[in-house]
């Protein structure tokens, strides 16, 4: 295997974190959202339309995984995302996706064969 790297386990797990995240359509939505500003829970759910418990599972992950930040705000938490620089990703891995696959705006978990 000449000329081939081997990917240091950090940014190897990093990625894989990173992409276990955006596998579930809520998170995407939850990271999507929290993109252009910081929101509570409970505005979250009304966008995404999913109950609090749901999007409380969801950014306890996203947490886990190191993505979002809750901001305490007295009795509640406002969410953000961890660092400015992931809704740069975000914006980039869209505009990646539709120029490699214009077709790929498929309704995910329909069974169609596209995603």
């Amino acid at each position: 295997m000449t000329g081939m790297q081997t990917v240091p386990v950090m940014h190897r797990d990093a990625l894989a974190r990173f992409g276990y995240a955006l596998s579930d359509t809520t998170r995407a939505q939850i990271l999507m959202s929290l993109r252009t500003a910081s929101r509570y829970p409970s505005d979250l759910a009304d966008e995404i339309g999913v109950s609090r418990q749901i999007v409380s599972n969801h950014l306890a992950c996203l947490r886990g995984c190191g993505l979002v930040v809750a901001m305490p705000e007295g009795r509640r938490s406002r969410y953000e995302l961890a660092d400015a620089r992931i809704a740069k990703a975000l914006d980039d891995l869209v505009g990646l996706v539709l120029t490699v696959d214009p077709e790929c705006c498929c309704s995910i978990g329909t069974g169609d064969g596209c995603c």
